[in-house]
């Protein structure tokens, strides 16, 4: 790999042209470009052809990767991929022409290597976010130890300005047990329903069994699965679930599984299934037992 490649892949695959000169010289970025093994994505911002289409367009701004797109940057879950990078530039900051296309946001916000803090991230995507993709970038950051949940909520309290007391509360709901996003959009929409007593990961076992519902009610005994194909897709994958779901039923347990299409594009019809579920008679004779 040539000087200039090297240098640039350090530097996450792009980089100015001060910041290149204090390495290579003039004469190797300008033969790179005629080699076509760099190119140019704005004026004085240089980069390989395969540098990270967040982090490049960032940089071709004068800015930082923010929001969705640092989400990604930082490995949390995403119910969503952004469609053009998202990127903040500080206050006054002018967009410029030359730059790749992105979306923009202006603030003052923490970063490291041009990318915003993964707190300062998920902060950024609960303000802006639906309630069910802000707390699916939280409880992922959370989950895959990202963030400290200590440090979230205390960030989280010092906040000013506009929707701070609902990124607050979002926090407040941010759970490191649930495992997909989809687990949390499912949440998210009993949430907003008002639908309590489901907790995320919850535990059944006994001497001959054990399972996790993705959302259990330890008291109604009623579990609920969300289920994305990827987790399904085999002839394996469904004679295990039919064999969970007997045994489950067996300890008098009842389940309702949601797909992906349920819990994005009919919330209504998922909330009322489950209030339907927890105010069923047939449920006023179960015993009052936990997992």
């Amino acid at each position: 790999m040539a000087e200039i490649e090297q240098v640039l892949a350090h530097r996450g695959g792009s980089a100015t042209y001060a910041d290149l000169r204090t390495l290579v010289s003039a004469r190797a970025i300008r033969a790179a470009l005629r080699a076509r093994s760099v190119r140019r994505v704005a004026k004085g911002v240089y980069a390989l052809p395969d540098a990270p289409e967040a982090l490049t367009a960032a940089r071709s701004q004068g800015g930082v990767v923010s929001h969705l797109s640092a989400a990604q940057h930082w490995q949390m879950g995403v119910v969503t991929s952004p469609q053009l990078p998202h990127v903040t530039l500080p206050p006054g900051r002018v967009r410029r022409k030359a730059g790749l296309p992105c979306v923009l946001h202006w603030a003052d916000v923490p970063a490291i290597a041009d990318v915003t803090t993964p707190i300062r991230t998920v902060l950024d995507c609960v303000r802006t976010l639906p309630l069910s993709e802000g707390l699916a970038v939280a409880d992922s950051a959370l989950h895959r130890g990202i963030v400290d949940q200590d440090d979230l909520l205390a960030a989280a309290e010092r906040l000013t300005g506009p929707h701070r007391r609902r990124i607050q509360q979002v926090v407040q709901l941010a759970d490191h047990r649930a495992e997909s996003v989809l687990e949390s959009a499912l949440r998210a929409i009993l949430v907003e329903a008002a639908i309590e007593g489901f907790e995320p990961q919850l535990p059944v076992r006994d001497a001959g069994f054990s399972a996790r519902l993705d959302l259990g009610h330890r008291v109604l005994r009623i579990g609920l699965e969300a289920d994305g194909f990827e987790h399904h897709g085999t002839r394996r994958a469904l004679v295990r679930d039919c064999r969970r779901s007997v045994q489950l039923s067996l300890r008098g347990w009842r389940v309702l599984r949601f797909s992906w299409e349920d819990v994005m594009y009919d919330a209504h019809w998922v909330a009322e299934a489950v209030r339907a579920m927890t105010e069923s008679p047939a449920l006023s004779n179960r015993p009052d037992q936990a997992a």
